[in-house]
């Protein structure tokens, strides 16, 4: 702004403002000397968000209209005609003031005046007028930074703590699995050589062996591809292998069909065994080929556990995004599906329940583009959420996943839970860092609190709520372009 024609107030003028009223006269008059009142006409603005804080603003008279960028877009967040108020360098007495910006945006909606104040002048004489009112002031801005910094970084070692224990009980299961099937697999490799002396006992030949082994490739291709049955499906197939079975008195056979038949075999496979092997070895062809059937199942299980292994740890490392950039181009539904994948224990029910549980629903909008972010930061901010669905559900119901496109400039992830809801007057302060709704001990009321600040702050998005008793949902709204660096 011009600084030609200054106009100054007065030390009774200054006097009329709340601000300055009871300040001694040495004080107003060094106001009254470095102060100027700066005419802004209607719809220009004051400041702007971002832009270094060279000056601490007390409103003389019209009414302002203060805004913050969100997802690019100003968003009004007061409005006022008090004359008095204050704006701009508001932390001018800070240690720091050279480097500090504008936090928010301020418009004229009618002419007004305003008195400017340069904040590094201001801030010297500040010290030497209240020095234990700047030490305390000082003091208590930078120790509940501290604290918040130390409370936030609780929060994410909380969270880091649930995921890993989670974690730990997902990569178990599979493990144990494979450590079973592979002490079973032994056996039944054991069983198979045994089998095969018996046939070779039967003096069975050359011939034969072939059609037999080939009749063993087809049923270890069968077993691979082997079809997913229901339970009445598998039973009438059992008898009926089981019947075959004990026609052609082979011992057993009750124990036998099970194996063949989750091995997707049937009685026309067996028809086949019988052709090749003929009477005096059948049983001995049948034996040895039921324990191929089972050393293929034992071993699909085993690459199943061991993918699953696979498949956790690249979830894991995607979640907290070890060797990668800070900041880069990503698809969101990486990060959402690494989240996702490190919640599996509390997603899935209990064992004593096995119709409770969580059900998992994604609706993702696969066209989306690359976003610029912080996916690391990212992943914060869906495991907040997504805790505090399975939290409010207390177990079972339905969490939803949903993304898709704003306005083309912008996409957005939503994540509802059909819990009770949040009732409007918690809803109000939801993002308030501290507040919370869980007993002592049990959340640290600052998870949306990070997560407003990394989606609004960090990536100039936005983060709302909407709930009712069954539908809550969280909508963050993220922009598809980096900021244009100044």
């Amino acid at each position: 702004m011009s600084t030609a024609d200054q106009v100054r107030l007065t030390p009774d003028e200054l006097r009329t403002l709340f601000l300055f009223a009871e300040l001694e006269d040495h004080q107003v008059a060094w106001l009254a000397e470095h102060g100027d009142v700066v005419p802004v006409p209607a719809g220009e603005y004051v400041v702007r968000e971002g832009e270094p804080a060279q000056c601490f603003y007390v409103l003389l008279s019209g009414t302002i209209s203060m805004s913050k960028l969100v997802s690019g877009d100003p968003v009004e967040t007061t409005r006022t005609e008090q004359r008095g108020v204050y704006f701009g360098a508001t932390q001018f007495y800070l240690d720091n003031v050279a480097e500090q910006n504008y936090v928010a945006s301020v418009r004229a909606i009618t002419d007004c005046s305003v008195l400017a104040l340069p904040a590094p002048d201001f801030a010297r004489a500040f010290a030497q007028w209240f020095p234990m009112a700047v030490h305390l002031l000082e003091g208590m801005l930078m120790g509940l930074r501290r604290n918040n910094s130390q409370v936030a970084e609780r929060e994410r070692l909380l969270a880091l703590g649930k995921l890993s224990a989670g974690l730990t009980h997902e990569l178990n299961n599979p493990a144990a699995a494979a450590g079973r099937a592979a002490d079973a697999l032994r056996d039944k490799v054991a069983g198979m050589r045994a089998k095969l002396a018996m046939i070779a006992d039967g003096k069975i030949a050359g011939d034969q062996l072939k059609k037999l082994v080939m009749a063993q490739d087809e049923f270890v291709k069968k077993v691979r591809y082997a079809p997913t049955l229901s339970p009445m499906e598998a039973s009438d197939r059992e008898d009926e292998l089981g019947d075959w079975l004990d026609d052609h008195r082979i011992d057993g056979g009750w124990d036998l069909a099970p194996v063949f038949v989750a091995g997707g075999l049937g009685v026309e496979d067996l028809e086949a065994v019988d052709a090749a092997a003929g009477e005096t070895t059948l049983e001995g062809a049948i034996r040895w080929l039921a324990y191929t059937v089972e050393t293929e199942s034992l071993l699909r299980e085993i690459l199943d556990a061991t993918t699953r292994i696979s498949d956790l740890v690249l979830a894991a490392k995607q979640y907290s995004q070890m060797d990668r950039a800070p900041h880069r181009f990503i698809d969101v539904h990486e990060g959402l599906d690494a989240t996702l994948v490190m919640f599996g224990r509390k997603l899935a029910p209990p064992e004593s329940n096995a119709s409770a549980g969580i059900r998992i629903v994604r609706e993702y909008d696969r066209t989306l583009p690359l976003i610029p972010a912080y996916p690391a930061e990212l992943n914060q901010v869906w495991t907040n959420i997504i805790d505090n669905a399975i939290d409010a559900m207390g177990g079972t119901g339905t969490l939803t996943v949903r993304t898709g496109r704003v306005d083309g400039e912008c996409v957005f992830v939503e994540i509802g839970d059909t819990g009770p809801g949040i009732p409007p007057d918690v809803r109000r302060r939801i993002f308030e860092p501290f507040f919370t709704t869980k007993p002592v001990g049990r959340g640290t009321g600052l998870g949306l609190d990070v997560s407003y600040r990394v989606i609004v702050n960090r990536h100039r998005g936005d983060i709302s709520v909407t709930s009712e008793p069954g539908d809550t949902r969280f909508r963050v709204v993220l922009p598809v372009t980096e900021e244009a660096s100044s």
